[in-house]
């Protein structure tokens, strides 16, 4: 956070509609300073300058194997993308012709998920302990920002943008993939150990990961955990999750695709409100009257 005072005028944007549903309710665009904005995305080319960002991300920076049309259009695109909401943070200073999106997140809300593809975090865990509840999920996920950004407080931007979704949509649940570089598990031994034995989710509410996928979390004792190799090995997004009170599930996943391993974790909103969304949904409603 660079220190700016972030002013929040009255907005409007709207989420993807549900198939034989009500109209969506409208949220809005946060104004963030003068060249920073975020919002929903409005259509196909906010969509695109997200994928276009979420490629230099995760295909140049970090590695991830891209194939086919995503490849030469220079895009990270999957079947999801088209029922999801897009949050994105834009530099109106360098889109004057086109969005130049620094920053996104995507949200699938649970009831969409039901009506179509279901969840992407299902392709690599098995989420049937959640489902009773689907109506009240969000997924997070291709959360990412723009390398020359990263000093600048965008990811805590979009958590403003995440905080009022929630409120609008009423969620109670927040679950995704939280992902470590690399796709050796043993180099993140101490970690995974860490949220094995200190941040599962109760059994009865815990997603596993699919058998024929299946890492083993549980890779040192208790007893025998590293303090500074837990710190070392965990991504500050995931530091960010367990300090909003996020749990994860039975076990990890090696996407090669991704050049990553990964975790479900599960955010109760109830958790989070007190810290996050109260705070920035007030803030937004201050501003705006």
């Amino acid at each position: 956070m660079t220190g700016t005072r972030f002013g929040l005028p009255a907005w409007r944007v709207r989420p993807a509609a549900v198939p034989g549903g009500p109209p969506p309710r409208l949220a809005g665009v946060i104004h963030v300073s003068d060249n920073l904005e975020l919002r929903l995305a409005r259509g196909r080319s906010d969509v695109r300058a997200a994928q276009a960002l979420r490629f230099r991300v995760f295909h140049q920076e970090m590695g991830a194997a891209m194939g086919g049309r995503g490849l030469w259009l220079r895009r990270d695109i999957d079947r999801f993308d088209r029922f999801c909401d897009h949050l994105v943070v834009v530099d109106r200073a360098r889109g004057r012709r086109r969005p130049y999106v620094v920053g996104t997140y995507r949200l699938l809300r649970g009831e969409v998920a039901l009506r179509r593809r279901g969840f992407y975090t299902a392709d690599e865990f098995d989420l049937r302990p959640l489902m009773s509840r689907a109506p009240e999920v969000l997924e997070l996920g291709r959360s990412c920002v723009d390398p020359a950004y990263r000093a600048r407080g965008v990811m805590q931007i979009l958590w403003k943008g995440i905080a009022e979704y929630l409120v609008t949509h009423d969620i109670k649940l927040m679950l995704g993939c939280a992902s470590f570089p690399g796709t050796d598990p043993d180099a993140i031994a101490h970690a995974l150990s860490f949220l094995h034995h200190r941040h599962r989710l109760p059994e009865g509410l815990r997603p596993r990961a699919l058998p024929e996928r299946y890492i083993e979390m549980n890779r040192v004792p208790a007893d025998g955990l590293d303090a500074d190799r837990v710190r070392r090995q965990t991504p500050p997004l995931v530091k960010g999750y367990l300090r909003l009170g996020g749990q994860v599930g039975d076990g990890a996943v090696c996407d090669p695709g991704f050049n990553t391993i990964d975790v479900c974790v599960v955010l109760p909103v109830d958790a989070v409100k007190g810290r996050y969304v109260k705070h920035y949904y007030r803030d937004g409603e201050q501003a705006a009257a």
